[in-house]
C-alpha cells in the first residue's frame, strides 16, 4: 500500500501523473509525495490528509493493541513454520515495523528461544543476523502451535476494528443523481425508478427489490453494490479475546492497486500506514440459493484454530445481496429472524466455540431481491423494518423496443418489424409478459444459429421461432405457435 496508489484510487490523480512523479523523483530525490506536490498536481494537505485516514501504524508493540506474548508467537510461528531468519522477514510476513520485531526478537534471545547464526544481506547495503530457534524455541513454538496454527499478518484489535468500521461508514458516501445514472448508463431504466432507488442507497438501511423475473433485480443490486468509490481499510484479521478471526479475503476484497505502469512506485511515507490493513474499494457480496443459516455465523476451523469471518462480516462497508430470496435452503423466516437485530439496532453479535460472544457494528446495505411476493415471504413487522421497497415491473412496449434495438445493433444485427413482430405474437399468444431478458436472450439464441449454419449474423425467421422455441415451453394441448418450414 503507497500514496500512489491510494491517490489514483481515490480519483486525486492519475497514473500518468503519477509516473511523471517518479520521474521527477528520479532526478530530484525526495519523497514521492513532494514530488508530487512539486509538479503542482496536489498540495501537501491533500497528500496528508489521504495518509491520516488510513490507519497509523503502531510504533511500539503496546501501540498494536494485541498481547505481546500474541505477537512474539506468531513472530516464532514464522520461524518454525515458514523458515523466516531476519528481523526483516519477520517485520513484512508480520505487516509490523522493524522496531517493534526487534524488540519481540530481543525477548526471544532473553528467553533463549534464538540464536544467531550469521550475517545475512539486507536491503541495500544494510546487513542483519540471521536466527535460529534454540530447542527451547522449538518447544515454545510447538504449545502455541497447539492454541493456533494461525500464521501470517499480525491482528487488529477488536476495539480498531469497531472504531475502523464506524469511521468508514456507507453513508459516509454521498451518491448523486449523476453518478448514479453514469452506473446505470448501460442500461435503459425508467426516470422513476432512478429517482426512488438514490435514496435508498444514500439511507444506508435495507433495500427490497421484487418482481416478476428476468427484469433487471440482480443487475440493479450488482451496480449499486460498484457504485460506490470510497477506499476502505479492512484487516487481514482480528484478535477476538485471544481467539484470531479471518477477514480480509481476496475473492471478495478489491484490493487498491495501481495498473502496470505505475508498478515500483516507491512507498513514501509507507511507515506511517499500518500494514495489517489492506486499501480496498468497498466489498460487494453476492448470495443465492446456496445461503444456510449456518453461513452467517463464525466458521472454526478446528484443525487450525482459528476462525474465517462470514460472509456478511466480510461485506461490512459494503453492499451485501441475498439473490432469489425465498429459494434459499433456510426458510425465509430463519434468515429474516437472523437479520432482525442487525437491521435494528445496526449491531451484531458473534459468539465464539467457547460461548463468548462479541459485538461487531453492523454496516452494510442489505439487499433483499425476490420474484417472489413480499407478502409471501415476511410479515408486515418485518417489511417495516425494511425502509425501500422497489418493484422492477415489466417494459411497456415502446421501452421493450427500444430495448431490443440497442441489443440487436450491438450484435450487427438489423431488427426489422417483421422479426420483432413475430416475437410480440409468440409473447402473445402464450400470455407472458414482456421481460428485459428476453431480447438478449433471443439475440443470443440467433447468433449461435447463425455461427452454427455458418451464415452472417442476422434474423430470419426460423432461427427467430428457434430461439422463442427455446423461450417458451409448449402448451399442454400440443399446440406450438411459430412459422412454418419450408
Amino acid at each position: 500500500m503507497n500514496v500512489g496508489e491510494l491517490l489514483v484510487a481515490k480519483g486525486l490523480i492519475s497514473g500518468a501523473e503519477i509516473k511523471r512523479a517518479l520521474e521527477h523523483q528520479t532526478h530530484n530525490g525526495g519523497r514521492l509525495g513532494d514530488s508530487i506536490a512539486a509538479l503542482g498536481m496536489l498540495t501537501k494537505e491533500q497528500i496528508d490528509k489521504v495518509l491520516d485516514e488510513a490507519p497509523q501504524a503502531p510504533l511500539t508493540a503496546a501501540a498494536t493493541g494485541i498481547d505481546p506474548a500474541m505477537l512474539l508467537e506468531l513472530a516464532m510461528k514464522g520461524m518454525y513454520t515458514e523458515k523466516l531468519e531476519t528481523a526483516s522477514q519477520i517485520a513484512e510476513a508480520l505487516k509490523l515495523s522493524s522496531n517493534i520485531v526487534n524488540h519481540l526478537l530481543q525477548e526471544a534471545k532473553e528467553r533463549k528461544f534464538v540464536e544467531a547464526l550469521a550475517l545475512a544481506s539486507g536491503s541495500g547495503s544494510m546487513t542483519e543476523l540471521r536466527l535460529s530457534l534454540t530447542r527451547a524455541g522449538r518447544d515454545f513454538t510447538d504449545e502455541a502451535m497447539k492454541r493456533g496454527q494461525y500464521f501470517g499478518p499480525a491482528p487488529v484489535s477488536l476495539k480498531d476494528y469497531q472504531d475502523r468500521i464506524q469511521r468508514q461508514r456507507v453513508t459516509n458516501e454521498h451518491v448523486t443523481r449523476q453518478r448514479l445514472e453514469e452506473g446505470f448508463a448501460g442500461l435503459i431504466m425508467t426516470e422513476r425508478f432512478l429517482s426512488r432507488l438514490g435514496p435508498a442507497i444514500n439511507s444506508g438501511n435495507a433495500i427490497l427489490i421484487y418482481g416478476p423475473a428476468g427484469n433487471g433485480k440482480t443487475t440493479v443490486a450488482e451496480i449499486v453494490g460498484k457504485i460506490f468509490e470510497n477506499v476502505i481499510y479492512v484487516p487481514h484479521c482480528v484478535d477476538l479475546d485471544g481467539e484470531i478471526m479471518k477477514v480480509y479475503d481476496p475473492a471478495i476484497h478489491r484490493k487498491v492497486a495501481v495498473e502496470s505502469e505505475q508498478q515500483g512506485v516507491a512507498n513514501v511515507r509507507r511507515s506511517r500506514v499500518d500494514m495489517r490493513w489492506v486499501a480496498c474499494h468497498r466489498p460487494m457480496v453476492i448470495t443465492g440459493g446456496e445461503l444456510t443459516i449456518e453461513m452467517l455465523d463464525l466458521k472454526f476451523n478446528s484443525i487450525a484454530k482459528f476462525y474465517e469471518a462470514p460472509l456478511h462480516i466480510k461485506a461490512l462497508n459494503g453492499t451485501f445481496l441475498i439473490d432469489d430470496f425465498g429459494r434459499q435452503r433456510a426458510k425465509p423466516e430463519d434468515i429474516l429472524n437472523r437479520w432482525i437485530v442487525p437491521l435494528n439496532s445496526r449491531v451484531d453479535y458473534l459468539t465464539l466455540h467457547t460461548g463468548k460472544s462479541v459485538m461487531i457494528p453492523f454496516d452494510e446495505i442489505v439487499i433483499f431481491s425476490t420474484n417472489m411476493h413480499p407478502d409471501d415471504l415476511m410479515d408486515p413487522a418485518f417489511q417495516r423494518r425494511i425502509g425501500y421497497k422497489l418493484e422492477t415491473v415489466e417494459p411497456p412496449e415502446d421501452l421493450f423496443r427500444k430495448v431490443f434495438d440497442g441489443i440487436a445493433n450491438k450484435s450487427g444485427l438489423e431488427l426489422t418489424d417483421e422479426f420483432y413482430n413475430q416475437v410480440l405474437d409468440r409473447v402473445r399468444v402464450n400470455d407472458s409478459p414482456l421481460a428485459f431478458f428476453q431480447p438478449k436472450f433471443i439475440v443470443d439464441q440467433v447468433l449461435a444459429s447463425c455461427k452454427f449454419e455458418g451464415t452472417k449474423p442476422q434474423f430470419s425467421k426460423v432461427n427467430v421461432d428457434d430461439a422463442l422455441a427455446n423461450l417458451f415451453i409448449k402448451k399442454p394441448d400440443g399446440k406450438m405457435f411459430g412459422v412454418k418450414r419450408s
